[in-house]
């Protein structure tokens, strides 16, 4: 049964870092590209980044609000995906998702709607 479960959310000041990580079980990671959507409370889940499988290439992506500030990195030996976040903000504060989309082309989504499998999520709250 395939499987995907995000782990390491927690309370952090803001400036603080963070890092979540994902294992995946029950399909083939190494072809499925990888991606971080965060949910905030009544607000629409959103795409925080992604990351291409290793077949093509591995490349990775940023919403705007993100870049220089998180980081995706896979491990595809232990099925592992990570999210570093470091000068986190309150408002990064969200339920945080990772997701498995099976590729068969370079590069990786950003709407939800092409991803096959997601996690239960992890809460990220930021606050002094």
């Amino acid at each position: 049964q395939e499987q995907v479960a995000e782990s390491g959310g927690g309370l952090v000041q803001p400036g603080g870092s963070l890092r979540l990580s994902c294992f995946s079980s029950g399909f083939t990671f190494g072809v499925y590209a990888m991606g971080w959507f965060r949910q905030a409370p009544g607000k629409a889940r959103e795409w925080v980044g992604c990351i291409s499988t290793l077949l093509y290439g591995i490349d990775t992506y940023y919403q705007d609000s993100v870049k220089g500030r998180f980081t995706i990195s896979r491990d595809n030996a232990k099925n592992m995906l990570y999210l570093q976040m470091d000068s986190l903000k309150p408002e990064d504060t969200a339920m945080y998702y990772c997701a498995a989309e099976r590729r068969f082309s370079s590069g990786c989504s950003s709407g939800p709607g092409r991803y096959n499998y997601w996690g239960q999520g992890t809460q990220v709250t930021v606050s002094s």
